[in-house]
């Protein structure tokens, strides 16, 4: 980095680090070694940085939990979104992008706000979720958003976007896959009566022990979803190699009806007339179980065994994991056997959810 522009961006407050090991700023404890890292602890700080690196190769990253950094990158300049801090006024709440979710979710709860409880313990930042349109336990972020402030780095302007300009679909938005648009804060709103959103979801109901379709209790339900989630592995956990992951590594597939009946076909040909594959509405077709097919395509939890450093969660098939010692060449590696493993066995193509920075499938 010029001298100048370290200078420019340091009479912000930001702080730069030169030589910057990544690993530890993702949840895969994965990633290279950055030239250069930048960490800002305020919008203000983001948005001068960037205008400062302007030409430079960049790389936005927050939480890093829902991210693949290739092993290498080289000259590399990562912008650290670390702004943090929640407000409320009434029923809404506003976070700035770079405060841990689920303190935003626990913040709101105890506000006495509800809405926001299935996505408890969800990692990542508050400025990540409505890129994702991250979802848990039948709540989208996008059923729930009032507003996001965006800056355009094309033209420099902030200004708040309206959900409906925001193109939301199953865990995408225009947000997603780009880095024009960067998210600065984010606004909920939210019910002040204490109670959660209406529970969707039969193993969260079941759990509860109340109707699907009810609102309950919004702090039991946190702790019901937080329960659920470790037992999965989903909740960070420095011990835990199965949270080293970035999650579900593939989306629920959406195959249309005419090509429902092919992937039926060819379950009940793999593993016997009588079974029956979990199929939900969507709204391009009909949405399956990713964690399904892939253990029925012989991918069951810890597969590959004990001797790999990268894994499928022991907890949970959809999760692959770092056990310590890996790189991200051995985790696409595992990715693809499952995806073409998938596909070879039932006809459906898994997607990645986490975004690929470097490298692909």
């Amino acid at each position: 980095m010029a001298s100048t522009t370290r200078a420019r961006i340091e009479d912000l407050g930001a702080v730069v680090t030169e030589d910057a090991p990544l690993s530890a700023l993702t949840t895969l404890r994965l990633g290279p070694v950055a030239s250069t890292l930048v960490r800002c602890e305020s919008s203000t700080q983001v948005t001068g940085a960037l205008a400062a690196l302007d030409g430079y190769r960049t790389l936005l990253l927050a939480g890093g939990s829902n991210v693949v950094l290739a092993d290498d990158l080289p000259d590399l300049t990562v912008v650290h979104i670390a702004a943090a801090g929640v407000e409320v006024d009434g029923s809404l709440l506003r976070a700035a992008a770079g405060t841990n979710w689920d303190e935003v979710v626990g913040l709101s709860l105890q506000a006495g706000l509800g809405g926001l409880e299935c996505l408890s313990g969800i990692p990542g930042t508050a400025g990540a979720t409505p890129v994702q349109n991250v979802g848990a336990y039948g709540v989208e972020v996008a059923s729930l958003l009032r507003r996001v402030r965006v800056l355009d780095r094309g033209t420099g302007q902030v200004r708040w976007y309206e959900p409906d300009e925001l193109g939301f679909g199953y865990r995408t938005s225009i947000l997603k896959g780009t880095d024009v648009r960067v998210v600065l804060d984010v606004e909920f709103g939210l019910s002040t009566d204490g109670l959660s959103s209406p529970i969707r979801y039969p193993e969260l109901a079941k759990e509860l022990g109340v109707v699907q379709g009810e609102r309950t209790d919004a702090l039991a339900v946190r702790e019901a979803v937080l329960g659920l989630r470790r037992s999965k592995g989903m909740v960070l956990d420095e011990a835990d190699h199965d949270t080293w992951s970035v999650g579900s590594f593939f989306t629920n597939p959406v195959v249309t009806e005419d090509d429902l009946d092919g992937v039926q076909s060819r379950v009940r040909e793999r593993l016997g007339p009588d079974i029956a594959m979990p199929q939900y509405p969507a709204q391009d077709g009909v949405k399956l179980s990713a964690a399904w097919l892939v253990e029925r395509a012989g991918f069951v939890k810890g597969y590959p065994g004990e001797q790999s450093a990268v894994r499928v969660s022991t907890k949970h098939s959809l999760a692959l994991t770092h056990r310590g010692g890996g790189s991200t060449g051995e985790l696409l590696a595992l990715a693809r056997t499952v995806r073409d493993g998938v596909w070879a066995a039932f006809g459906v193509r898994l997607a990645p959810e986490p975004v690929l920075v470097g490298c692909s499938l």
